[in-house]
């Protein structure tokens, strides 16, 4: 189970301007871009993880830098392949693992991605199409890579 405890004085001051921290310079592809994003993260060190759905890529931008995000899963076209997603629209950090969990909308899966330098490929967690029916009855039975 996770629980946050965020500790807000009561006389809090806002500001009553937002601060563009990623992308704003119009949808693209760049790296200073973002085309439609969904989810994000926000790490331990502060740096926020989008996941940049129309791009079919998750971005990162480090605390401090708001000028270029750096493509850490996907960013290498539209796809089904273990380096490729499909249209992402989550993504949060496995902190044990030092990993990115990505909803993989467009695959229909979840994928796991090593934040480890030089990763090129995720490795699938859920992939609801493997499931199986099984022949001469009303079930379907699943298939899961790792169990018996």
């Amino acid at each position: 189970m996770f629980s946050l405890l965020v500790n807000i004085p009561a006389n809090a001051k806002w500001a009553q301007n937002g601060v563009t921290i990623a992308g704003g310079n119009g949808g693209g592809g760049a790296t200073n871009q973002l085309n439609d994003p969904y989810g994000l993260f926000v790490d331990d060190d502060q740096a926020v993880v989008i996941a940049d759905t129309y791009n079919h890529r998750i971005m990162q931008w480090k605390n401090g830098d708001t000028t270029n995000g750096q493509v850490v899963a996907g960013g290498t076209g539209q796809g089904n392949g273990l380096h490729q997603l499909q249209y992402p629209t989550d993504v949060l950090i496995d902190k044990e693992t030092d990993s990115l969990i990505i909803c993989d909308y467009g695959n229909g899966r979840v994928v796991r991605w090593s934040r480890r330098s030089g990763t090129t490929k995720g490795e699938i967690l859920i992939d609801p199409r493997s499931m199986i029916p099984d022949s001469g009855t009303d079930r379907k039975r699943g298939y899961f890579p790792g169990f018996p």
